[in-house]
Protein backbone atom coordinates (compact mmCIF):
# COMPACT_ATOMS: atom_id res chain seq x y z
CA UNK A 1 0.00 0.00 0.00
CA UNK A 2 1.32 3.38 -1.04
CA UNK A 3 2.19 5.62 2.25
CA UNK A 4 -0.30 8.61 2.93
CA UNK A 5 1.52 11.93 2.96
CA UNK A 6 1.62 12.82 6.15
CA UNK A 7 0.91 16.91 5.25
CA UNK A 8 -3.06 15.46 3.86
CA UNK A 9 -3.42 14.25 7.31
CA UNK A 10 -3.33 17.62 8.78
CA UNK A 11 -6.38 19.27 9.49
CA UNK A 12 -7.79 22.04 8.01
CA UNK A 13 -10.61 24.53 7.93
CA UNK A 14 -11.97 24.27 4.10
CA UNK A 15 -14.75 21.83 4.97
CA UNK A 16 -16.28 19.89 8.11
CA UNK A 17 -16.78 17.15 5.44
CA UNK A 18 -13.13 16.86 5.76
CA UNK A 19 -13.46 15.05 9.15
CA UNK A 20 -12.95 11.28 9.97
CA UNK A 21 -15.70 9.29 11.45
CA UNK A 22 -16.77 9.96 15.55
CA UNK A 23 -16.21 7.12 17.70
CA UNK A 24 -19.97 6.80 18.49
CA UNK A 25 -20.67 6.53 15.15
CA UNK A 26 -18.43 4.29 14.24
CA UNK A 27 -19.00 1.52 17.62
CA UNK A 28 -22.50 1.42 16.08
CA UNK A 29 -21.17 0.94 12.49
CA UNK A 30 -18.82 -2.19 14.03
CA UNK A 31 -21.48 -3.71 16.16
CA UNK A 32 -23.71 -3.68 13.22
CA UNK A 33 -21.38 -5.72 11.53
CA UNK A 34 -21.21 -8.31 13.40
CA UNK A 35 -23.38 -11.10 11.79
CA UNK A 36 -26.19 -10.82 9.23
CA UNK A 37 -28.73 -8.72 9.39
CA UNK A 38 -31.96 -8.55 6.98
CA UNK A 39 -31.79 -6.83 3.67
CA UNK A 40 -33.32 -3.60 2.57
CA UNK A 41 -34.51 -1.63 6.03
CA UNK A 42 -36.20 -4.21 7.83
CA UNK A 43 -33.81 -4.90 10.49
CA UNK A 44 -33.42 -4.27 13.92
CA UNK A 45 -30.83 -1.37 13.88
CA UNK A 46 -32.96 0.51 11.44
CA UNK A 47 -35.97 0.10 13.70
CA UNK A 48 -33.96 1.36 16.69
CA UNK A 49 -32.55 4.32 14.81
CA UNK A 50 -36.17 5.82 13.76
CA UNK A 51 -37.26 5.26 16.86
CA UNK A 52 -34.51 7.29 18.62
CA UNK A 53 -35.21 10.26 16.23
CA UNK A 54 -38.60 10.03 17.37
CA UNK A 55 -37.95 9.91 20.91
CA UNK A 56 -35.32 13.05 20.05
CA UNK A 57 -38.07 14.71 18.64
CA UNK A 58 -40.61 14.21 20.87
CA UNK A 59 -43.32 13.04 17.95
CA UNK A 60 -44.34 9.96 15.82
CA UNK A 61 -42.71 11.01 12.55
CA UNK A 62 -41.69 9.05 9.37
CA UNK A 63 -38.48 8.79 8.94
CA UNK A 64 -36.15 7.88 6.00
CA UNK A 65 -32.37 6.96 5.53
CA UNK A 66 -30.74 8.22 2.41
CA UNK A 67 -26.93 8.13 1.15
CA UNK A 68 -26.77 12.28 1.07
CA UNK A 69 -27.88 15.67 1.35
CA UNK A 70 -28.84 16.04 -2.09
CA UNK A 71 -31.04 13.42 -2.04
CA UNK A 72 -32.26 14.22 1.15
CA UNK A 73 -33.41 17.83 0.16
CA UNK A 74 -34.01 16.33 -3.69
CA UNK A 75 -36.56 13.84 -2.65
CA UNK A 76 -38.17 15.42 -0.04
CA UNK A 77 -39.26 18.60 -1.99
CA UNK A 78 -40.46 16.09 -4.86
CA UNK A 79 -42.86 14.63 -2.17
CA UNK A 80 -44.31 18.10 -1.61
CA UNK A 81 -44.94 19.04 -5.00
CA UNK A 82 -46.04 18.12 -8.62
CA UNK A 83 -44.16 18.74 -11.77
CA UNK A 84 -46.27 21.67 -12.08
CA UNK A 85 -45.79 23.61 -9.08
CA UNK A 86 -42.77 25.37 -7.86
CA UNK A 87 -40.97 26.23 -4.41
CA UNK A 88 -39.38 28.93 -3.04
CA UNK A 89 -36.03 29.68 -1.75
CA UNK A 90 -33.31 32.03 -0.84
CA UNK A 91 -30.92 33.53 -3.59
CA UNK A 92 -27.84 31.46 -1.27
CA UNK A 93 -29.98 28.18 -0.57
CA UNK A 94 -27.86 25.14 -1.07
CA UNK A 95 -30.72 23.67 -3.67
CA UNK A 96 -30.26 26.35 -5.51
CA UNK A 97 -26.43 26.65 -5.50
CA UNK A 98 -24.98 23.59 -4.62
CA UNK A 99 -27.90 20.77 -5.98
CA UNK A 100 -26.81 20.94 -9.90
CA UNK A 101 -30.37 21.03 -10.66
CA UNK A 102 -31.63 18.19 -8.46
CA UNK A 103 -34.48 18.82 -6.66
CA UNK A 104 -35.88 20.40 -10.37
CA UNK A 105 -35.05 16.93 -11.87
CA UNK A 106 -36.35 14.53 -8.95
CA UNK A 107 -39.69 16.69 -9.28
CA UNK A 108 -40.12 15.94 -12.44
CA UNK A 109 -39.18 20.23 -13.41
CA UNK A 110 -40.86 21.50 -10.45
CA UNK A 111 -39.28 25.36 -10.71
CA UNK A 112 -37.38 27.04 -7.59
CA UNK A 113 -38.58 30.42 -7.10
CA UNK A 114 -35.47 32.39 -6.10
CA UNK A 115 -35.56 35.20 -3.40
CA UNK A 116 -32.91 37.56 -2.99
CA UNK A 117 -31.27 37.72 0.40
CA UNK A 118 -28.70 40.28 1.98
CA UNK A 119 -27.55 37.16 4.51
CA UNK A 120 -28.80 34.32 3.06
CA UNK A 121 -31.68 33.85 5.20
CA UNK A 122 -34.93 34.07 3.58
CA UNK A 123 -37.92 35.83 5.20
CA UNK A 124 -41.75 36.35 5.35
CA UNK A 125 -41.81 39.16 3.33
CA UNK A 126 -39.83 37.40 0.60
CA UNK A 127 -42.35 34.37 0.70
CA UNK A 128 -45.06 36.43 0.13
CA UNK A 129 -44.04 38.54 -2.48
CA UNK A 130 -43.46 35.42 -4.85
CA UNK A 131 -46.61 33.25 -3.39
CA UNK A 132 -48.67 36.15 -4.82
CA UNK A 133 -46.40 37.44 -7.44
CA UNK A 134 -48.66 35.48 -10.30
CA UNK A 135 -51.27 33.07 -9.85
CA UNK A 136 -52.15 32.50 -13.81
CA UNK A 137 -51.91 28.86 -15.00
CA UNK A 138 -49.03 29.94 -17.28
CA UNK A 139 -47.01 30.12 -14.14
CA UNK A 140 -45.57 27.57 -11.86
CA UNK A 141 -47.47 26.94 -8.56
CA UNK A 142 -46.04 27.98 -5.56
CA UNK A 143 -46.24 24.53 -3.29
CA UNK A 144 -43.41 24.78 -1.09
CA UNK A 145 -41.07 26.91 0.72
CA UNK A 146 -37.23 25.56 1.87
CA UNK A 147 -34.99 27.03 4.41
CA UNK A 148 -31.15 26.34 5.21
CA UNK A 149 -30.74 25.71 8.96
CA UNK A 150 -28.04 27.13 9.47
CA UNK A 151 -28.29 29.06 6.46
CA UNK A 152 -24.77 28.33 3.56
CA UNK A 153 -23.54 32.04 5.35
CA UNK A 154 -23.94 30.39 8.68
CA UNK A 155 -26.74 32.54 10.06
CA UNK A 156 -28.92 30.69 12.11
CA UNK A 157 -33.01 31.27 11.86
CA UNK A 158 -34.20 32.02 15.64
CA UNK A 159 -37.21 29.97 16.57
CA UNK A 160 -39.60 32.96 15.85
CA UNK A 161 -38.40 33.64 12.68
CA UNK A 162 -39.59 30.40 11.93
CA UNK A 163 -42.21 30.59 13.53
CA UNK A 164 -42.75 33.33 11.61
CA UNK A 165 -41.87 31.65 7.88
CA UNK A 166 -44.37 29.11 8.60
CA UNK A 167 -47.18 31.33 9.80
CA UNK A 168 -46.97 32.89 6.03
CA UNK A 169 -46.35 29.48 4.60
CA UNK A 170 -49.77 28.28 5.99
CA UNK A 171 -51.39 31.44 5.09
CA UNK A 172 -50.98 30.52 1.11
CA UNK A 173 -50.94 26.77 1.75
CA UNK A 174 -47.30 25.96 1.25
CA UNK A 175 -45.27 23.44 3.03
CA UNK A 176 -42.12 24.21 4.90
CA UNK A 177 -39.05 22.03 4.15
CA UNK A 178 -35.68 22.84 6.22
CA UNK A 179 -32.43 21.94 4.66
CA UNK A 180 -30.43 20.69 8.00
CA UNK A 181 -27.32 19.66 6.86
CA UNK A 182 -25.90 21.24 10.09
CA UNK A 183 -29.29 20.92 11.67
CA UNK A 184 -27.24 19.95 15.12
CA UNK A 185 -24.71 23.08 15.16
CA UNK A 186 -27.89 25.34 15.04
CA UNK A 187 -29.57 23.35 17.71
CA UNK A 188 -26.39 23.87 19.66
CA UNK A 189 -26.09 27.47 18.78
CA UNK A 190 -29.66 28.39 19.99
CA UNK A 191 -29.90 26.05 22.57
CA UNK A 192 -33.50 24.77 21.84
CA UNK A 193 -35.14 21.76 21.15
CA UNK A 194 -34.92 19.29 18.28
CA UNK A 195 -39.01 19.78 18.53
CA UNK A 196 -39.22 23.51 19.08
CA UNK A 197 -37.06 24.07 15.95
CA UNK A 198 -39.03 22.21 13.77
CA UNK A 199 -42.75 20.59 14.31
CA UNK A 200 -43.44 23.06 17.41
CA UNK A 201 -42.44 25.85 14.79
CA UNK A 202 -44.47 24.68 11.39
CA UNK A 203 -41.94 22.70 9.53
CA UNK A 204 -43.41 19.88 7.88
CA UNK A 205 -39.93 17.81 6.77
CA UNK A 206 -36.44 18.11 7.72
CA UNK A 207 -33.33 16.59 6.36
CA UNK A 208 -31.46 16.07 9.33
CA UNK A 209 -27.63 15.99 8.19
CA UNK A 210 -25.65 13.07 9.88
CA UNK A 211 -22.22 13.23 7.30
CA UNK A 212 -21.44 16.75 8.81
CA UNK A 213 -22.11 15.97 12.06
CA UNK A 214 -19.09 13.39 12.83
CA UNK A 215 -20.70 10.16 10.19
CA UNK A 216 -19.31 8.59 7.35
CA UNK A 217 -21.97 8.94 5.02
CA UNK A 218 -26.12 9.42 5.74
CA UNK A 219 -29.00 11.87 6.26
CA UNK A 220 -32.35 11.33 7.76
CA UNK A 221 -35.52 12.73 6.46
CA UNK A 222 -38.11 12.91 8.79
CA UNK A 223 -41.76 13.82 7.98
CA UNK A 224 -43.60 15.77 10.54
CA UNK A 225 -46.95 15.53 8.56
CA UNK A 226 -46.71 11.47 7.97
CA UNK A 227 -49.40 12.18 4.63
CA UNK A 228 -46.36 13.82 3.00
CA UNK A 229 -44.43 10.84 3.20
CA UNK A 230 -46.57 9.02 0.79
CA UNK A 231 -44.75 6.69 -1.54
CA UNK A 232 -41.81 8.18 -0.43
CA UNK A 233 -40.25 4.87 0.24
CA UNK A 234 -40.64 4.43 -4.17
CA UNK A 235 -38.66 7.76 -4.53
CA UNK A 236 -35.96 6.42 -2.58
CA UNK A 237 -36.14 3.06 -4.34
CA UNK A 238 -36.39 5.02 -7.69
CA UNK A 239 -33.63 7.15 -7.10
CA UNK A 240 -30.72 4.84 -5.78
CA UNK A 241 -31.21 5.75 -2.00
CA UNK A 242 -32.63 2.27 -1.05
CA UNK A 243 -29.73 0.96 0.59
CA UNK A 244 -29.61 -3.14 0.32
CA UNK A 245 -27.31 -3.04 3.66
CA UNK A 246 -29.46 -0.44 5.41
CA UNK A 247 -28.11 -0.88 8.82
CA UNK A 248 -25.02 0.31 7.72
CA UNK A 249 -27.13 4.22 7.17
CA UNK A 250 -28.79 3.51 10.14
CA UNK A 251 -26.36 2.01 12.76
CA UNK A 252 -24.72 4.90 13.04
CA UNK A 253 -27.56 7.20 14.11
CA UNK A 254 -27.99 4.61 17.20
CA UNK A 255 -24.87 5.56 17.98
CA UNK A 256 -24.57 9.31 17.73
CA UNK A 257 -28.35 9.89 19.20
CA UNK A 258 -28.46 7.22 21.97
CA UNK A 259 -25.14 8.78 22.78
CA UNK A 260 -25.93 12.57 22.65
CA UNK A 261 -22.79 12.41 20.30
CA UNK A 262 -25.24 14.48 17.77
CA UNK A 263 -25.41 17.85 20.25
CA UNK A 264 -21.46 17.24 21.50
CA UNK A 265 -20.16 16.96 18.36
CA UNK A 266 -22.38 20.03 17.01
CA UNK A 267 -21.20 22.29 20.21
CA UNK A 268 -17.37 21.27 19.99
CA UNK A 269 -17.56 22.51 16.13
CA UNK A 270 -19.60 25.47 17.56
CA UNK A 271 -17.31 26.46 20.51
CA UNK A 272 -14.13 25.83 17.99
CA UNK A 273 -15.52 28.44 15.42
CA UNK A 274 -16.22 31.02 18.19
CA UNK A 275 -12.79 30.56 19.31
CA UNK A 276 -11.01 31.06 16.06
CA UNK A 277 -13.09 34.62 15.80
CA UNK A 278 -11.64 35.82 19.14
CA UNK A 279 -8.34 34.59 18.29
CA UNK A 280 -8.88 37.14 15.06
CA UNK A 281 -10.35 39.90 16.42
CA UNK A 282 -8.31 43.02 16.12
CA UNK A 283 -5.80 41.72 13.26
CA UNK A 284 -5.13 44.28 10.55
CA UNK A 285 -6.57 44.01 7.11
CA UNK A 286 -9.13 41.28 8.50
CA UNK A 287 -13.03 41.47 10.05
CA UNK A 288 -15.58 39.18 10.40
CA UNK A 289 -18.12 39.35 7.12
CA UNK A 290 -21.20 37.57 9.43
CA UNK A 291 -22.10 36.96 12.60
CA UNK A 292 -20.74 33.62 13.88
CA UNK A 293 -23.82 31.54 15.08
CA UNK A 294 -22.94 28.01 14.42
CA UNK A 295 -19.37 26.39 13.41
CA UNK A 296 -18.59 28.40 10.27
CA UNK A 297 -16.40 31.66 9.78
CA UNK A 298 -16.80 33.97 6.89
CA UNK A 299 -13.68 36.72 6.63
CA UNK A 300 -13.23 39.42 4.88
CA UNK A 301 -9.29 39.77 3.69
CA UNK A 302 -7.31 40.92 1.12
CA UNK A 303 -6.97 38.35 -1.95
CA UNK A 304 -2.78 38.48 -1.53
CA UNK A 305 -3.15 37.44 2.17
CA UNK A 306 -5.72 34.49 1.33
CA UNK A 307 -2.97 33.99 -1.31
CA UNK A 308 -0.28 34.06 1.06
CA UNK A 309 -2.11 31.60 3.87
CA UNK A 310 -2.79 28.92 1.03
CA UNK A 311 0.77 29.18 0.09
CA UNK A 312 1.64 28.33 3.65
CA UNK A 313 -0.46 25.29 3.61
CA UNK A 314 -3.61 26.16 4.87
CA UNK A 315 -6.93 25.03 2.77
CA UNK A 316 -10.39 26.87 2.58
CA UNK A 317 -12.44 28.43 0.03
CA UNK A 318 -13.48 31.84 -0.22
CA UNK A 319 -17.08 32.01 -2.06
CA UNK A 320 -20.64 34.14 -1.75
CA UNK A 321 -19.20 37.85 -1.71
CA UNK A 322 -15.70 36.94 -2.22
CA UNK A 323 -15.36 36.15 1.79
CA UNK A 324 -13.04 33.32 2.83
CA UNK A 325 -15.36 30.64 4.66
CA UNK A 326 -13.44 28.04 7.76
CA UNK A 327 -15.52 25.12 8.65
CA UNK A 328 -14.84 23.99 12.27
CA UNK A 329 -16.29 19.97 12.72
CA UNK A 330 -16.77 17.59 15.74
CA UNK A 331 -12.64 16.72 16.10
CA UNK A 332 -11.43 20.21 14.96
CA UNK A 333 -8.09 20.73 17.44
CA UNK A 334 -7.94 24.35 19.28
CA UNK A 335 -4.02 23.87 18.47
CA UNK A 336 -4.45 23.73 14.68
CA UNK A 337 -6.46 26.93 15.08
CA UNK A 338 -3.86 28.60 17.44
CA UNK A 339 -1.35 27.60 14.64
CA UNK A 340 -3.23 29.19 11.79
CA UNK A 341 -4.22 32.46 13.61
CA UNK A 342 -0.12 32.85 14.69
CA UNK A 343 0.29 32.13 10.64
CA UNK A 344 -2.27 34.62 9.87
CA UNK A 345 -0.97 37.05 12.58
CA UNK A 346 2.46 36.57 11.17
CA UNK A 347 1.31 37.67 7.25
CA UNK A 348 -0.30 40.98 8.78
CA UNK A 349 2.33 42.20 11.01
Amino acid sequence: MTPIDERELKQQFASDNYAGICPEARMAMDAANRGHATAYGDDPWTEKAADAFRKLFETDCEVYFVFNGTAANSLALASLCQSYHSVICCDQSHVETDECGAPEFFSNGSKLLVAPSVDGKLTPDAIHELAIKRNDIHYPKPRAVTVTQPTETGRVYTIEELRAISAICKRHGLSLHMDGARFANACAGLGCSPADMTWRSGVDVLCFGGTKNGMAVGEAVLFFDRGLAADFDYRCKQAGQLASKMRFLSAPWVGMLESGAWLKNAQHANDCARRFAALIEGVQGVKLAQPVEANSVFLQAEAELLERLHEMGWHFYTFIGGAARFMFAWDSDPERIDAFCRDLKECTA
